[in-house]
């Protein structure tokens, strides 16, 4: 019997972009490695006139990318229940700690689905503090005695001007963020980086490199204020910098998601055509017929569908569609950066139903008058607190534009340098004036805030508290403002913490024996005072496409330790398997479409495990039809 068991790993960095690579060259990738000379004639590169080139480079560069694929390893995102609002309704999130390892932990869950990201990093003035990110464990208490590392075991360091590496610091700081982030942004998402003069250049520099030359889209000018300041050389600098990068040319910017790009192509000459999303967000559960794998007749690659987000076709509607030449697959034509199935759309069609009303409404650099200044950002936040307690925040209708002219309803925008949480209030103000569903995740180190501000003295201790709590205070403003808006002003609050799981089996080396797990069964598998509800969620981090926002049900009628998350993804705590149990399992309704349980629950009966595991993935298979089982049932 080949027994699954839970990966310890988070993220596989490596086989993911061996596997985009595979899909653009196919011819490249053989036998799992990569063909480099292949490679380099694919590109038309068939011979070096010299080993000199053009390249943006840093020291520490080459570093910085490397700690970008390493797996973040012995971490996981704790529920923090206390802190959270509208807990069992919210779709929002909002994680305390180091964004670096945020963003990987949350890759997987989150993997091709932000439709935004907007970040306003440091600006490496000289007295903001940066994250490093390179550090030996072994100074960890000198460098906490030193101030340099937080009680949360962060890393940060004011960056001042005088440093050795000034600006090498700065990037490596961001370059293995942008790379990571970049992973969850969706095929047609982009970023929104705030910058001023000091590293607008390197800002563009690393965003070539991150998201390639073709893929820069604008750079928008915010003007931060009116009175003059900060006069270097008798000038004046008045004005921030908005940069924006698309993940790929499907990137879409227009005010009411009216604009259409239109594909002109030798198989349909004067047909010009444009692609859709050919997924629908709805769970395997709730449409069947439309979870299956959709298979290339023309060469066999496979595109499962995924059980949180399902084709938006039946089978049957597929072929019908594939006959018409209506299915665009991934490399069916070269300016087509896509990952899966689209479906094409003529432009007469578009133009028959539409009418007049189809076309693109631009949108200019020059942002309005509406858009406030530095100003703005105080008044809004002294509004909502009596005092100043953040310095130089953003005007939430800076944020609040930016979402309007790239997001629809129920997109997920992404805000990993959060501060005191503007994105989410402009979020959620464009939710209740177009009804939209839009959902936010925020990330956001607990710096500590100084002993002599406003801020420490109005009862906050870092920045963590002041972001929840304006987030508290403008739902709640904003819900009376507009006392007939349906909109999300929860969020779920999560902190990186230590692993709850021993990944590394202590039976494995024989250090347990079956008198210690009748005495404290937990202690073969979980760390010391782990509860339930964190051992799901870090389990939940290994799923892909699994948000953390879904629903977790404990299933008392089964066992009091058995849990259902996103009505999908069973997890069995209970320290003893017994086949009545299993007999319940096995009539759930609908079927879940992934089984985890403990390996040592099973103590010694490994005629029970082989039934258990053999039974419930036949009716997982049964129940997935014709499509390809990707789920099926694992051990901790």
């Amino acid at each position: 019997m080949n027994i699954n068991k839970v990966d310890n790993n988070v993220n596989h960095f490596q086989n993911d972009n061996l596997n985009k690579l595979a899909q653009i060259f196919p011819s490249v990738v053989k036998d799992g490695e990569v063909d480099f000379k292949a490679l380099k004639e694919e590109l038309g590169l068939f011979s070096e006139v010299s080993e000199e080139k053009y390249e943006f480079t840093w020291a520490g560069k080459q570093n910085a990318k490397k700690v970008a694929q390493e797996d973040v390893l012995g971490k996981t995102l704790k529920l923090v229940r206390d802190q959270c609002k509208e807990l069992g309704k919210t779709d929002n999130i909002y994680i305390e700690g180091d964004n670096l390892e945020a963003l990987k932990l949350i890759r997987q869950n989150y993997y091709n689905a932000v439709k935004m990201i907007y970040i306003d990093p440091p600006y490496n003035t000289g007295n903001d503090f940066i994250y490093n990110d390179n550090f030996n464990m072994s100074e960890m208490d000198s460098l906490k005695a030193e101030g340099d590392i937080s009680d949360y075991n962060e890393r940060y360091t004011i960056n001042t001007k005088s440093n050795n590496r000034y600006h090498a610091k700065w990037l490596n700081m961001m370059y293995p963020r942008l790379l990571v982030a970049k992973d969850l942004l969706a095929d047609d998402g982009a970023i929104f980086i705030s910058i001023d003069d000091n590293e607008i250049e390197n800002v563009k520099n690393i965003c070539n490199i991150v998201f390639g030359e073709n893929n820069y889209v604008a750079i928008f000018p915010w003007r931060k204020r009116t009175a003059k300041s900060d006069v270097p050389f008798g000038i004046s600098q008045d004005y921030e910098w908005i940069v924006c990068y698309a993940k790929t040319s499907m990137f879409k910017g227009s005010i009411e998601g009216k604009e259409r790009k239109y594909y002109e192509s030798d198989d349909f000459p004067g047909r010009p055509w444009r692609i859709h999303d050919l997924t629908k967000q709805t769970t395997a559960s709730e449409r069947p017929n439309s979870y299956f794998t959709i298979i290339n007749p023309r060469n066999g690659i496979e595109y499962p569908a995924n059980p949180n987000r399902t084709w938006a076709i039946t089978q049957d509607t597929f072929w019908k569609y594939y006959e018409e030449d209506r299915i665009v697959f991934p490399g069916d034509y070269a300016f087509l950066n896509i990952s899966k199935p689209a479906l094409r759309y003529w432009k007469e069609d578009d133009m028959e139903k539409a009418g007049e009303d189809f076309g693109r409404i631009a949108v200019s650099t020059k942002l309005g008058d509406d858009i406030g200044m530095s100003q703005d950002g105080t008044k809004e936040i002294t509004n909502l607190f009596g005092s100043k307690v953040f310095p130089f925040p953003k005007p939430s209708s800076l944020i609040y534009f930016l979402c309007k002219i790239h997001t629809n309803e129920k997109d997920i925008i992404l805000d990993f340098f959060s501060g005191s949480a503007t994105t989410a209030h402009a979020v959620m103000k464009l939710n209740s004036e177009d009804n939209g569903k839009r959902r936010f995740i925020l990330v956001q180190i607990p710096e500590k805030i100084d002993e002599s501000s406003e801020a420490y003295k109005a009862g906050f201790y870092n920045i963590c508290e002041i972001g929840k709590e304006r987030i508290r205070r403008a739902g709640e403003s904003i819900l009376k403002e507009k006392t007939d808006c349906d909109v999300d002003i929860g969020f779920k609050v999560f902190r990186i913490s230590d692993t709850n799981i021993k990944w590394n089996s202590l039976m494995d080396v024989g250090q347990l024996d079956m008198a210690q797990i009748e005495s404290t069964p937990d202690l073969v598998d979980f760390m010391p005072d782990a509860n339930d509800v964190d051992i799901v969620y870090e389990l939940m981090l290994r799923q892909r496409d699994v948000p953390l926002s879904e629903t977790l049900e404990q299933l008392s009628d089964i066992g009091n330790r058995t849990y259902l998350y996103a009505s999908s993804y069973l997890v069995c705590l209970e320290t003893e398997i017994t086949i009545e149990l299993i007999n319940k399992l096995a009539e759930l309704d609908p079927l879940p479409i992934k089984f985890i349980f403990r390996d040592s629950a099973f103590k010694d009966d490994i005629a029970l495990k082989d039934e258990t595991f053999r039974r419930l993935k036949a009716l997982i298979e049964k129940n997935a039809g014709n499509s390809k089982v990707t789920y099926t049932v694992e051990f901790i």
